[in-house]
């Protein structure tokens, strides 16, 4: 497994790729700059919202996972039930905010869509 950057500098990156393409990007909650949890909510600006966590897979690199295959989203008022519930779990997560109308992430993470 290789090292990652620091959470702050992916959080940028990722928020960096994002205004570059014409979209927003936001952090909802600062969380610990070296190795803080991450969640990514994508707001299509239309009511739907798509939510995506950090897993690993089978070698041990990291992937985000859509939680749509969990039932969350893709209308926003259930993602930001989600999202509202996890702040109050984690002190330490990164909440990042993407607004984009064609619902893009811009992770560059393998992304698994589930079932």
């Amino acid at each position: 497994m290789m090292d990652r950057l620091p959470t702050r500098l992916w959080i940028e990156a990722l928020i960096r790729r994002a205004e570059v393409a014409g979209a927003s990007g936001f952090i909802v909650q600062h969380g610990d700059d070296a190795r803080g949890d991450i969640l990514v909510k994508v707001a299509r600006l239309n009511g739907m919202a798509a939510a995506y966590t950090p897993s690993m897979d089978m070698e041990g690199e990291r992937i985000f996972l859509n939680l749509a295959a969990q039932g969350i989203g893709p209308d926003e008022r259930s993602v930001d039930e989600y999202v509202a519930r996890a702040r109050k779990r984690d002190s330490d997560l990164w909440v990042v905010e993407i607004e984009d109308r064609e619902g893009r992430h811009f992770l560059t993470e393998h992304v698994e869509e589930g079932a």
